[in-house]
């Protein structure tokens, strides 16, 4: 049975094997906190489409922000896809750094890029999203689709809540976020549905030079040891 309709069936409200499932999610979460481990490293996850190519201006972006990152001395952690995500480790590894993927099985058969010095292949999504938190002391969002929403949306809940410490979640591309964030404000600050100091969480820039001086102040300053302290009972 592969992986991929395992997980299916886990999901579905009725699991007629729950101990053989937890078994096998709690040995792929041991083996992702050893993987974590050997980065050895403070590192940066970096996020974006799997869908562009090396010509696509994200693509240049990514490996030129992952590659500032490892002169700084940061590890460089992405899904290990193509895309962006390949960009990123190859930025990283060209400049001599430490370049980390977290892979995970899909149908179509995503494998590890070739830019990638420690990687791990996932069979659970929740595991290896807990992995991309734990190895970063903060996120850059480049240009994606759901995937790269999702982690995005995820993290700036991770924070408000105080699940995580505040570290910063950087948005590479203004023309590309803008819309996003301007629906932001008009309809969820403007309705009261978020704070007007959950705003803070989010960078936005062209600069490659921007993105990683932000991670690095934020690491410097220790303000990662800073919780969120949300007015809210919950992010909904």
């Amino acid at each position: 049975m592969s992986s991929h309709t395992d997980d299916r069936q886990l999901l579905e409200r009725e699991d007629r094997d729950v101990a053989e499932h937890a078994r096998l999610i709690g040995e792929e979460f041991a083996r992702g906190f050893a993987a974590v481990e050997q980065i050895g490293r403070p590192g940066v996850t970096m996020f974006g489409s799997a869908r562009v190519g090396e010509d696509d201006p994200a693509y240049a972006a990514a490996r030129k922000t992952a590659a500032l990152f490892a002169e700084a001395g940061f590890a460089v952690v992405t899904g290990g896809g193509p895309g962006v995500m390949e960009a990123a480790n190859r930025g990283a590894q060209e400049a001599g750094g430490v370049s980390v993927g977290f892979n995970i099985e899909l149908p179509h058969e995503q494998s590890l890029n070739p830019y990638v010095d420690v990687g791990m292949t996932f069979d659970h999504f929740y595991a290896r999203k807990v992995m991309l938190v734990k190895a970063s002391e903060g996120f850059v969002m480049f240009p994606g689709g759901f995937g790269t929403l999702d982690e995005m949306f995820e993290a700036l809940t991770l924070i408000q809540t105080g699940k995580v410490m505040h570290f910063p979640v950087v948005l590479y591309g203004v023309r590309f976020w803008s819309g996003l964030l301007d629906w932001i404000n008009a309809r969820l600050l403007d309705q009261g549905l978020i704070s007007p100091e959950d705003e803070d969480l989010l960078f936005l820039t062209d600069s490659e030079d921007e993105v990683v001086a932000t991670v690095i102040r934020c690491y410097e300053e220790r303000c990662a040891e800073l919780p969120a302290e949300p007015e809210k009972a919950d992010a909904q």
